[in-house]
């Protein structure tokens, strides 16, 4: 069994994250917590556990000592679309510059 202040560290961390998500992202409802399986097992989760009011604990391939908030969201659609809409500003000069020879050292 996993050290209780562990897990009780563990929870706040995702209870927060969740939270976040949710107020950042309001069109997507999150569901989950993706945990890499050495996490789970260290921590004594079970995948599809319910850690927290519909939230469940998922595997995945992520890092160890790392969670991520899994939703029903497409965040890297966003991170296209936001990329799509910058605004691209080309960098011209107006005034013509001399330039001369660098000076030569003895």
């Amino acid at each position: 069994m996993a050290d209780t202040s562990k897990i009780a560290k563990n929870l706040r961390a995702f209870q927060i994250a969740v939270n976040a998500h949710d107020r950042e992202n309001p069109t997507h409802t999150a569901w989950g917590i993706g945990l890499a399986p050495f996490d789970m097992e260290r921590l004594g989760f079970d995948e599809g556990e319910q850690v927290l009011p519909g939230i469940v604990i998922q595997a995945d391939g992520g890092v160890t000592g790392n969670f991520r908030v899994l939703c029903d969201g497409d965040h890297d659609a966003e991170l296209e679309e936001s990329e799509e809409q910058a605004e691209v500003v080309e960098a011209v000069g107006t005034q013509p510059v001399e330039l001369s020879p660098a000076p030569r050292h003895p």
